[in-house]
């Protein structure tokens, strides 16, 4: 019995900053209890690949997302305070789980659209300004290798915000943010992405405890 318990603290000790638990997490968001631990596997290893200490700071981030720990674009440091929900600097597994649930194809397209709207409030006003909107369309060009004339940019920006910008106070909020992306889906079409229905596939030898009690089976 003591060599249980003691078996039991050891494993309970390397749980890494901000465990929580899966069965919790899979209740809360729209994925699985087996596909939660398939995305504690693959946390940990992001969370080890430059500091191997259970959290994933923003190099290991853009390494993971962009092949590069010293990509500069406006696009990913917004991903990664967005993932960063409690704002200390670094991402635990409840934050990289609820914020990748977001993109998940059972979300619910509400949540899509105030998460996209969030990455467009740079200043987290509650409004999309008509210069966060140019940065955040720039931003998204570059990462895309796409240039066009700042002439051009400029009629994308005021297009937006002709068709957008329905109370006319020179600002989107969240409402009339909702009501754009109904007109016009194809704005978020990135928010969902379909693998990760696929992600105990993708680490098959790591769903075996849950299989037999779980019974749930915005950019391209």
């Amino acid at each position: 019995m003591l060599a249980l318990k003691g078996c039991f603290r050891s494993l309970t000790s390397r749980r890494p900053p901000g465990f929580e638990n899966h069965d919790l997490l899979a209740s809360e968001t729209s994925f699985s209890v087996n596909e939660v631990d398939a995305l504690y596997v693959l946390y940990e290893k992001l969370s080890s690949s430059i500091i191997d200490d259970g959290l994933i700071h923003k190099e290991e981030f853009l390494l993971a997302l962009f092949n590069s720990s010293l990509k500069q674009n406006l696009f990913a440091q917004r991903l990664f305070d967005l993932f960063d929900i409690k704002h200390n600097g670094v991402i635990e597994f409840g934050e990289f789980v609820r914020s990748l649930s977001i993109f998940h194809p059972r979300t619910p397209q509400a949540d899509k659209i105030e998460f996209a709207f969030k990455m467009y409030d740079l200043r987290h006003t509650g409004f999309i300004e008509r210069d966060e909107l140019k940065e955040m369309v720039f931003a998204i060009l570059k990462e895309s290798k796409l240039t066009l004339p700042d002439d051009a940019i400029e009629a994308i920006v005021d297009k937006t915000f002709v068709e957008a910008d329905t109370k006319g106070d020179g600002r989107i909020d969240l409402e009339e943010w909702k009501e754009l992306v109904i007109r016009y889906p194809s704005i978020i079409k990135n928010m969902t992405l379909p693998f990760l229905k696929e992600i105990t596939q993708m680490f098959p030898s790591f769903v075996l405890t849950t299989e037999a009690q779980d019974s749930q089976l915005v950019f391209e």
